[in-house]
């Protein structure tokens, strides 16, 4: 039987598709318990791969052969060896390129809308980690918000979009992941903004992100209308684009809400969450289309792979919008707040420009999945 390679993009149509699936895990299990690739439609089986070293009989019952088969492993190697073994026991199988640390950076670029004026919106969809980022073009120039570190992808598709990156923007200090806007803005030359709040301890130069402030992309009307929203940071900054979208940042997802206490101040920030949530946002139109820079769980994604809502729909559906009383809010809050991300203060370090990792310490930082949302 044959082995094949499985890229992340592939992968990632599968998941947007709801294609059908078995992956075969190798790694630990609390590795495998902490964070998998979700599918909507995908089965597991988790098995350390030093358990499979005599042999893959044992398990070969548990293995449908009515779908793929998918072996997976932290970088590649084992899964490679596991699936070889599976082969030459009469299985198809296939294993993922790079493993969970390239499922882990993949990017995959999914149109959300058409812009007054000719231009687009893109939204980065980082499947592995649920990392969301967004493109702006407009009469060939671009606007970035929250990148990632995987600065290529982005400077590659404004390239092919014929198009300049002029202003990179982060929302907030982030903590669960290290953003790409100052090494974006140091490779094209394009503006960096950051909330002042959020950048007391920062090293570098920036452009300060406050309310109020209007940003032209191109020649065209389009609008980046900036709105102070603390709760999950203090310098929590979010976007109306073009009278049509809201970039929430990490202060309101699809299916849940943001945390307060990455700076271990939650008791503190509970109250600008509420306020930002039932105050600041009840003035918006109900139109406008939310785009979080995060995703939670793999069902919030729509069919076409892209992750948003109208801000009216979560209003009436999202339960941490629908808190009357502002002390059970409080209490639904602070008692409902996941493990810290990963590494999560090295993070903040690293996106203030206080430490300078190297490409293998910033993934070993990253692992895991995405923890920026009360559950």
């Amino acid at each position: 039987m044959t082995v094949t390679v499985m890229n992340s993009k592939d992968l990632t149509k599968k998941v947007f598709n709801k294609d059908e699936l078995f992956i075969l895990d190798v790694r630990n299990e609390s590795d495998f318990q902490d964070w998998k690739i979700e599918g909507e439609n995908f089965q597991y089986l988790n098995i350390p791969y030093f358990e499979m070293l005599d042999g893959v009989e044992e398990i070969l019952p548990k293995i449908p052969t009515n779908m793929g088969l998918l072996v997976v492993c932290a970088k590649e190697g084992s899964s490679v060896m596991i699936a070889e073994m599976l082969s030459d026991a009469g299985r198809d199988v296939a294993y993922l390129e790079g493993g969970m640390k390239a499922w882990s950076e993949h990017l995959e670029p999914v149109k959300v809308g058409e812009l007054k004026d000719g231009g687009e919106l893109y939204q980065f969809v980082r499947i592995g980690k649920g990392c969301l980022s967004y493109m702006v073009l407009s009469n060939g120039e671009a606007a970035l918000i929250d990148s990632t570190r995987m600065t290529d992808i982005y400077l590659n598709f404004a390239e092919t979009m014929n198009a300049k990156i002029t202003h990179v923007f982060d929302t907030h200090l982030h903590a669960d992941h290290i953003s790409g806007g100052r090494v974006i803005a140091e490779k094209t030359g394009a503006t960096y903004w950051l909330p002042p709040k959020d950048a007391t301890e920062v090293t570098f130069d920036y452009q300060p992100l406050e309310g109020g402030n209007d940003v032209m992309i191109g020649d065209t009307t389009i609008n980046i209308h900036s709105i102070y929203s603390p709760g999950h940071t203090i310098g929590s900054t979010s976007f109306v684009v073009d009278e049509k979208f809201l970039l929430s940042g990490d202060i309101l997802f699809i299916d849940s809400i943001g945390r307060p206490d990455l700076a271990g101040l939650a008791q503190d920030w509970v109250g600008d969450l509420r306020e930002t949530l039932y105050t600041r946002y009840k003035e918006l139109s109900n139109e406008l289309v939310v785009l979080p820079a995060h995703f939670m769980i793999i069902e919030e994604l729509n069919e076409d792979g892209s992750v948003s809502e109208k801000l009216g729909t979560l209003f009436e559906k999202n339960h941490g919008l629908n808190i009357e009383d502002e002390h059970e809010f409080r209490k639904m809050v602070t008692e409902n707040l996941p493990p810290q991300p990963n590494a999560y203060q090295e993070i903040r370090e690293t996106n203030m420009g206080k430490i300078n990792p190297d490409i293998e310490k910033q993934r070993e930082m990253e692992i895991g999945p995405n923890r920026c949302a009360v559950r």
